[in-house]
This record gives structure tokens, C-alpha cells and sequence, in this order.
């Protein structure tokens, strides 16, 4: 009887999950296996790691990949720390709740190169906040803000633009936390703090993994914000990959780059989920 259900829900899953598996799947099988030489556009194809080799000994590689690393850690985390208190907030309903949580959402319905381009407009060498800091007396000449070495544009626009998406999920997942649950925990003792950390935290970390892990794919593997508003000096792995097709040609080597992108989505995404079950877990023993 179990092995007929069982085998009636895969039945029934096969259309969408079938789908999905062949998509992904195919895209694993094209990046690896031009990794390797194969599927190429151009000339012969035939197994080979040189492309490997060369991308690997190349310190170019290595430092948009711990860009891109840098990129998409701080934005899931400092997305998910702004949307938390806010989520918080919005748990009970009050006047005015509904506009609020719908004028922190916005940003979800603007395309991230609108954004990228509003952004340097505001902060471009004569845009109009260096217009503003000048005319008010605060600096004498416009400062260079734009495309900065440490990539703190780009983090602000990927926050601004996730974080939306985390208050999605955490508001809902804090509201379904009952108030019985919190009046139990109260008449046990427990403070404000102790209550946010023993119940609130633990109930939401389901929420709060699934922010981190979406959030951190997209910002490894993001190109607008980089090529609009990120620093010169260093490419993110998709300009990495781009680069490497448009002006040298490299499928094979773009294969790779687009292979390690993939193992850092997957790989950050379990590190993080997993750290923030630890943490959560050491934060409930405190």
C-alpha cells in the first residue's frame, strides 16, 4: 500500500519535477562538459583540462571569485538583519500596517537595471547628491563615489533590492507564530529578549535560510548591478564569464568560470544556512 502511494506521488510529480531536473540538468552537463572541451562553437572539440589549468593558475579567477563571494554574503545577511526588525514590527496589524508593508515592498517591482541607473544618478560625479553637498557648503568639489573599489554601491543596491524579498518571507513566518505561544513563554519568565531568542528565532529560522540561500544565489550570479555600478578594478564571476565569450572567445573558459559559480551558489548557500542554525541554536542556550 506505501509503495503504491509513494509511487502514485512521483506519478504525479514527474511532469513538473521531470522538467525542472532535465532544465537544470541540461545546463550542469553543457557548463561542465565545455569545461572540459567539449560543445565547442569554434574548432575541434575533444576532452581537455587545460582550460582548467589556465583559469586556475590565474589570479584573475580567484579574485572575482572571492569577490562575488564578498558580494553575496553581505547582501543575504544585511538583507535579512534590516528585514527582521521590520518584520517584527508589522506582526500585529495597525493603522496604516497595509501602506507601509506595501511601500517596503516596492522596490520588488523595479527592474535592477531601472535601479543600477537611478542609483548612479543620484550618486555620479555630478548627480544629485554631490550637486546637494555642494550647494549646502558641506564639501567644496564633487566626491568620486561611483564604481567604488570596495564594491559598497553594489551592496547597497543588491540590500535595497532583497530586502523586500526577505521581509516577504520573515513577515509571514512571524505572523504565524500564535500569540498563545508568546503569552505561555511570558507567564514562564521570559523577557522580551529572552522570548525573541528562545521562540521567535527558532520558529523563523525556515524563513530565515530561505532568504539567505535565494538572496546569496542571486548576488554571486548578478550582472547588471556589477557592470552599472560596480568597481573597475575586479570583475564579478558573470562579468568574468561574459568577458571571457566576448573578447577572447572562450566558451571553454567561461565553462569554467561558470562551473565555480555554480559549486560557490551551492556550496555558500549550505554554509549559510547551516551557520545560521548553529547560531540560532547557541543564541536559544545563552
Amino acid at each position: 500500500m506505501r509503495l503504491r502511494r509513494a509511487g502514485l506521488i512521483l506519478l504525479l510529480l514527474l511532469p513538473g519535477l521531470g522538467l525542472i531536473l532535465v532544465l537544470i540538468g541540461s545546463v550542469i552537463v553543457m557548463a561542465f562538459g565545455q569545461s572540459v572541451g567539449y560543445f565547442a562553437l569554434t574548432g575541434e572539440s575533444g576532452f581537455s583540462w587545460e582550460h582548467w589549468r589556465e583559469q586556475l593558475d590565474g589570479r584573475l579567477l580567484w579574485r572575482s571569485f572571492q569577490y562575488s563571494a564578498y558580494i553575496a554574503t553581505t547582501s543575504s545577511i544585511l538583507s535579512v538583519l534590516l528585514a527582521y526588525p521590520i518584520a517584527m514590527w508589522l506582526r500585529r496589524p495597525f493603522r496604516g500596517s497595509l501602506f507601509a508593508g506595501a511601500l517596503l515592498k516596492a522596490p520588488l517591482l523595479v527592474p535592477g537595471l531601472v535601479a543600477a541607473f537611478l542609483f548612479i544618478n543620484v550618486i555620479s560625479f555630478h548627480g544629485f547628491f554631490n550637486e546637494l553637498m555642494v550647494w549646502l557648503g558641506i564639501i567644496d568639489r564633487p566626491i568620486r563615489m561611483q564604481n567604488d573599489r570596495n564594491g559598497y554601491g553594489v551592496i547597497f543596491l543588491q540590500v535595497w533590492k532583497n530586502m523586500p524579498f526577505a521581509l516577504l518571507l520573515l513577515t509571514g513566518s512571524v505572523q504565524a507564530i500564535s500569540d498563545d505561544v508568546l503569552n505561555a513563554a511570558r507567564d514562564m519568565g521570559a523577557g522580551s529578549i529572552a522570548r525573541f531568542r528562545k521562540v521567535i528565532l527558532p520558529l523563523t529560522v525556515p524563513a530565515m535560510q530561505a532568504a539567505l540561500v535565494i538572496i546569496f544565489i542571486g548576488a554571486a550570479g548578478d550582472f547588471s548591478f556589477q557592470a552599472v555600478a560596480g568597481p573597475t578594478q575586479v570583475n564579478s564571476m558573470a562579468q568574468l564569464m561574459v568577458r571571457l565569450k566576448g573578447e577572447f572567445g572562450g566558451y571553454h573558459e567561461a565553462g569554467v568560470v561558470a562551473v565555480l559559480l555554480m559549486a560557490l551558489a551551492l556550496f555558500g548557500s549550505v554554509a549559510l544556512a547551516g551557520l545560521t542554525r548553529f547560531a540560532v541554536r547557541a543564541g536559544m542556550k545563552v
